[in-house]
C-alpha cells in the first residue's frame, strides 16, 4: 500500500489541500492509527474518487471507477480472491496481448510482474478506489450458493449423528469447517446484521437479515446439521453435549480487511437447535449526526442539548432501531481529552478510544444498577447506560443527571413523548423527570432508495385514497411545507413527486441499499417541564410538543421520502404501531 509520506506528497503536488492542513491530518491519522488516505476520506476532507484520481495523475496512469462494473467470471479467475484482498488489484478486461488491471497502489511492481508471468499478458495499469475493489470482491462471493451446492450436495442417508462420529471430530471435519466459514464470510460481504440457522424436518434453512429484512439465502441438507451446530459451539466455547438448554456465547473473526464479533444464541426447537448469530462490525466507523439522518431542526436540538453539562438524554424505540448507534454518535462528538466518559452496556457493540466501557453480567450480579453505582465513584462527566430497565437504574440515572452528570440512555417506548409517562410509571417523581430530562429522541430505521436504480413517480388517486386511510393527508402537506420539502400548501397531491428503486444488481433487485434513521426529537423546555409535573398522558404531551413545532416520526419519514432518501412504503412499514 502507498505510505503516508507518498500520499502526503501526492496531495501536495496536486495542490488540492494546503500544506498545513495535510500535516495536521497526518498527525491526527497517526494518533488514530489509520492511514492518511482513510482519514482524509473519512473526514470528508477529500472525496475518495478525487484522492485516487490525484494518485493516478501522479503515476501517469488512467483512473477507472469499477463500482457499477460487472466483471466476467473468466477475468475474476485470473487473480485469486486472496491476492485481490492482500494487494488490492483486480483484472477487469483483457485482449489477446494485454490484461487491464485496476489497483489502489500503482507502485506495487512485484504483483504486476507476478500477474504478467502467470497470464503471459502485458499488464495495463489503472488506478481505482478501495470501495471499487470492495464491490468487485462481492462478485467473487456471488458464486457462493454454487459453492454450497458442491460442499453440501444432498446425498442419500440420514444425518450424521453423534454415535456414528464423535461431535468434536465432526466439528473438525474439513467440509463442515468450509461450510461454516463460507456462511460467515458471505454474511459479512452481504452486510448482514444477523444469521439465522433453522432446522426443519427435512433440511436446514439459512436466512440473513440485511437492511432489517430477513432473506432466505440457502437451504442445507439435514445430514450436516449436527456438524454445523457443533462447529459453531466450538467457535463460541459452548458445551457440545448440551442440547436441551439455551446457550449464549461469542467469538471474533479478524482479518486485514475486517474485524467482526459474532454474538451466538442457541435454543432447542422441535427439529433440533436453532442458531442466531448477531454480527457486530468492530472496524465500522462511527457516523456523524448528519449521516445518521437528522434533519436541520432535529440536528440543532440535539447539538444544543448534548453540550449541556448535566441532565438526561434518552433515545427510544424498539430493538434493532439503531438507538445504540445514535448514542455512540453523540459520545463520539463529546469524546474530548477534557472529559471522563464511562459506560455500562449490554453488550459493548463498538469500541471507542478513551471511553471506559464495561459490560453487564447478570450471572455474577453485575447489573446496570450495580455498574452505574460503581461508575459514579469513578469521577465521570458523562455516563452512558445501555438501557433503563427498572426503577433502581432509572432512579440512579435521574439523580446522577441532577448532580452534575450528563447521562445518555435508552428506553423501549414507541414515541418520544411516551418516554416521560414511562419514567413516571417506573416510579420516578414527576419533579425529578421534569428537572433532569433535557431531550428525548424516538427513532426507527428505514431502508434507503438504491442510488443506482432510483426513479421518480407521481401518486395516483387510488394511492392517495389508500394513504388517507392511514394518515391525515392535509396535516402531512402542512408538515412537508414547514420542512421546506414542498413550496406551497396549494400543490395538488397528484403532482407530488416521490421516489423508489426499480431494482438492480447493486441492491439485489430490492430497490433499497443501506439504512438511516427517521426521528422525533422532543426538547424539554419550561412549558413541557411544567406539564410533566402534572402527570400528563402521552396525548397531552404530544399536543403541546406539536404546538411547539415538534415533527413526528412519520412527518420526518415523509419529508425524507419526498427528498428521495426513502419510500412512502418504508415509512409506513416502520411507523405503524
Amino acid at each position: 500500500m502507498l505510505t503516508p509520506e507518498q500520499v502526503k506528497q501526492i496531495i501536495l503536488n496536486s495542490k488540492v489541500l494546503p500544506e498545513a492542513e495535510i500535516k495536521k491530518a497526518a498527525t491526527e491519522a497517526a494518533n488514530e492509527n489509520i492511514s492518511l488516505a482513510n482519514y482524509l476520506i473519512g473526514q470528508k476532507t477529500l472525496s475518495e474518487n478525487g484522492l485516487y484520481e490525484s494518485i493516478a495523475n501522479h503515476f501517469g496512469v488512467p483512473f477507472v471507477n469499477l463500482k457499477k462494473k460487472v466483471i466476467r467470471k473468466d477475468l475474476l479467475r485470473i487473480i485469486p480472491e486472496q491476492i485481490v484482498q492482500a494487494h488490492q488489484v483486480v483484472a477487469f478486461d483483457q485482449n489477446p496481448e494485454t490484461v487491464k488491471l485496476a489497483t489502489t497502489d500503482p507502485s506495487d511492481l512485484e504483483i504486476f510482474e507476478f500477474i504478467k508471468k502467470k497470464t503471459n499478458l502485458i499488464p495495463e495499469i489503472h488506478v481505482t478506489t478501495p470501495s471499487s475493489i470492495k464491490e468487485i470482491l462481492k462478485q467473487y462471493h456471488k458464486g457462493i450458493k454454487a459453492k454450497f451446492k458442491e460442499m453440501a450436495a444432498p446425498g442419500e442417508g440420514e444425518e450424521i449423528v453423534s454415535d456414528q462420529k464423535d461431535l468434536k471430530k465432526l466439528a473438525q471435519d474439513l467440509p463442515i469447517i468450509r461450510i461454516v466459514d463460507t456462511l460467515l464470510e458471505y454474511a459479512i460481504y452481504e452486510g448482514a446484521s444477523d444469521i439465522h440457522i433453522e432446522p426443519t424436518e427435512k433440511d436446514v434453512i439459512v436466512r440473513y437479515r440485511i437492511d432489517g429484512i430477513l432473506r432466505e439465502v440457502m437451504t442445507l441438507p439435514k445430514k450436516i446439521k449436527s456438524g454445523v451446530v457443533a462447529r459453531i459451539k466450538i467457535l463460541s466455547n459452548l458445551k457440545l453435549d448440551e442440547h436441551r438448554l439455551p446457550q449464549d456465547g461469542r467469538f471474533k473473526v479478524n482479518t486485514e480487511e475486517y474485524k467482526v464479533a459474532f454474538r451466538v444464541s442457541i435454543i432447542p426447537v422441535y427439529d433440533g437447535e436453532k442458531i442466531v448469530l448477531r454480527l457486530l462490525n468492530e472496524s465500522a466507523q462511527i457516523m456523524s449526526l448528519e449521516q445518521i439522518g437528522l434533519l436541520t431542526d432535529a440536528y440543532n436540538s440535539v447539538k444544543k442539548n448534548i453540550q449541556k453539562p448535566h441532565g438526561m438524554i434518552l433515545v427510544t424505540g424498539p430493538t434493532g432501531s439503531g438507538k445504540t448507534t445514535t448514542l455512540y454518535t453523540i459520545l463520539n462528538i463529546l469524546n474530548k481529552p477534557g472529559v471522563n466518559i464511562s459506560t455500562v452496556e449490554d453488550p459493548i457493540e463498538y469500541r471507542m478510544p478513551r471511553v471506559n466501557q464495561s459490560q453487564v453480567n447478570p450471572k455474577i450480579g453485575f447489573t446496570f444498577s450495580v455498574g452505574l453505582r460503581a461508575l459514579l465513584r469513578q469521577d465521570p462527566n458523562i455516563i452512558m447506560v445501555g438501557e433503563i430497565r427498572d426503577k433502581e437504574t432509572a432512579e440512579i440515572s435521574s439523580n446522577a443527571a441532577m448532580t452534575g452528570h450528563l447521562v445518555l440512555s435508552t428506553l423501549h417506548t414507541n414515541d418520544a413523548v411516551g418516554a416521560l409517562p414511562r419514567l413516571l410509571e417506573i416510579g420516578i417523581p414527576s419533579f425529578l423527570v421534569a428537572s433532569t430530562t433535557n431531550l428525548v429522541m424516538a427513532q426507527r430505521l428505514v431502508r434507503k432508495v438504491c442510488p443506482s436504480c432510483i426513479m421518480s413517480y407521481n401518486l395516483s388517486k387510488k394511492a392517495i385514497a389508500e394513504l388517507e386511510k392511514q394518515i391525515n393527508f392535509n396535516e402531512l402537506l402542512e408538515s412537508l411545507s414547514k420542512s421546506g420539502a414542498i413550496a406551497s400548501l396549494k400543490v395538488e397531491p397528484e403532482s407530488l413527486l416521490f421516489y423508489r428503486g426499480k431494482g438492480c444488481q447493486e441492491c439485489g433487485q430490492t430497490g433499497y441499499k443501506g439504512r438511516l434513521g427517521i426521528y422525533e426529537v422532543l426538547e424539554i423546555d419550561h412549558e413541557i417541564a411544567d406539564l410533566i409535573t402534572k402527570n400528563p398522558t402521552s396525548e397531552d404531551l404530544l399536543k403541546l410538543a406539536q404546538a411547539k413545532g415538534m415533527m413526528t416520526m412519520m412527518e420526518d419519514g415523509f419529508t425524507k421520502a419526498k427528498m428521495g432518501i426513502t419510500t412512502i412504503e418504508e415509512v409506513l412499514r416502520v411507523t405503524k404501531d
